[in-house]
């Protein structure tokens, strides 16, 4: 079984015994259902799990009264031979958004606490109205105050290499060079930097991870990643709304493309000749609340807070999962980055694209920075540690001009450059291997 930083999240949650309901949210298949389940099992005397999607009639246990009293009644009735015992048993909701009085019901079994409960589901991040599947209804009433939200993303490189069989010890062995900006053993900083390449090429998602640990094969990867894309691509047939269906696809199919050029500023007209944001602007709304891009914004002034100073008319979009990506690119660009063969411009894309996840995945939301009148410009500045603090990004490890004006101007506390090489700190400028991106 993969290890995921979220079981030692819903250990924590479970010990603090508040008396709220968990609701994760994440793209399809990132091992939601999965890490529920297992977490259940081990940590509870009893798991009752009720999927509305492989058994729709369970959605009566939700209609009428929703007092909990009467709903754990009816979920008894329904699930005979399961155990319900307070204080030890775990309830998980699943799908939930195919039941929007269950929902609505969080509210009522918060309060009443005599169990924990889980929910969870697919494309939970649309608004209604967004989502085109017929049995998805309006909640009601949203739970708020008890419901806890969190977001669940693929594996990050860390819990990858867990699953390459690396233990914390090892990662807080090349944190300490981080921590203290000494120069990485180059046998070893090779090593990682190989290990990062294969990460791009396999991703993040648990059963390409799992492949991958299991067989070392890439064209067995491949093929799991392609079984993905293809339920990506039936999500959207299913959930877009009516014309959005066509829309949303080209604006997901144009991503490869838009990241292999020089300027990777989103652009309509890379999705359709003369395309403006009025036709395609709730496309791509569409793709963020469904998690299957990441958008970052430009900031023409970086200054907290970023969110006050970003244009949200000029943005880049990065895929979720990097591995996605370079199945969308096919085996010879996988091999291309295996072996540093790779050139040209999107060289660049897929480093950045990398870095991007590894950003929102340690909590950070994605801001570039670039000015209307110069060339300066840096592919992230992110808020950390109540300053803006910028990050630039090079394939291989080239000259810095902007994160050097940025410097000169700014005057920011500390300055990342993720380079192809080793670590390096002089005048506010510390230089890093791409996979300390993860201790940033």
């Amino acid at each position: 079984m993969l290890k995921r930083k979220m079981y030692q999240f819903l250990l924590d949650w479970k010990a603090k015994k508040e008396r709220e309901c968990l609701l994760i949210k994440g793209a399809r298949q990132i091992g939601k259902s999965f890490i529920v389940e297992e977490f259940g099992k081990n940590e509870y005397e009893s798991f009752v799990e009720i999927n509305f999607l492989k058994t729709p009639r369970l959605k009566e246990i939700f209609e009428g009264d929703l007092s909990a009293d009467e709903i754990y009644k009816r979920m008894s009735a329904h699930l005979p031979g399961k155990k319900f015992t307070k204080g030890r048993t775990l309830v998980f909701l699943d799908e939930i958004q195919k039941c929007a009085n269950a929902r609505t019901a969080l509210k009522f079994l918060a309060e009443d606490g005599r169990y924990d409960v889980i929910a969870s589901g697919s494309l939970l991040g649309l608004h209604y109205g967004q989502d085109a599947d017929e049995e998805v209804e309006e909640v009601e009433s949203i739970p708020v105050g008890f419901e806890r939200q969190v977001i669940m993303y693929s594996l990050d490189f860390e819990e990858f290499l867990w699953a390459y069989g690396y233990e914390s010890d090892t990662i807080e062995y090349l944190r300490s060079f981080f921590e203290k900006k000494e120069k990485v053993p180059e046998d070893i900083n090779e090593k990682f930097e190989s290990i990062l390449r294969e990460y791009i090429v396999v991703g993040g998602m648990p059963e390409a991870v799992q492949k991958f640990a299991d067989t070392k094969d890439f064209n067995e990867v491949q093929i799991v990643q392609e079984k993905i894309l293809d339920a990506y691509d039936d999500d959207i047939a299913l959930h877009a709304k009516g014309s959005e269906k066509v829309k949303v696809r080209a604006c997901y199919d144009s991503l490869p493309r838009q990241l292999a050029r020089e300027n990777k500023k989103f652009k309509y007209s890379e999705v359709e000749k003369r395309a403006t944001s009025r036709k395609y602007g709730d496309s791509i709304t569409w793709l963020k609340d469904s998690n299957l891009v990441h958008i970052c914004y430009n900031v023409y002034e970086p200054y907290l807070p970023l969110v006050a100073n970003s244009k949200n008319d000029e943005f880049k979009l990065y895929l979720n999962d990097s591995g996605l990506l370079l199945a969308k690119y096919g085996m010879q660009t996988k091999l291309a980055v295996l072996t540093k063969r790779i050139h040209g411009n999107a060289k660049g894309g897929i480093y950045e694209n990398v870095i991007s996840e590894m950003l929102i995945k340690s909590g950070y939301n994605l801001n570039y920075y670039k000015t209307q009148n110069s060339s300066m410009e840096l592919e992230f500045v992110i808020e950390k540690d109540g300053e803006v603090v910028p990050v630039e990004v090079k394939a291989g490890n080239s000259s810095t001009a902007s994160l050097n004006n940025f410097i000169e101007i700014f005057h920011p506390p500390v300055a990342y450059k993720l380079i192809d090489g080793n670590i390096g700190a002089a005048d506010g400028k510390v230089t890093l291997p791409h996979y300390m991106a993860m201790f940033i």
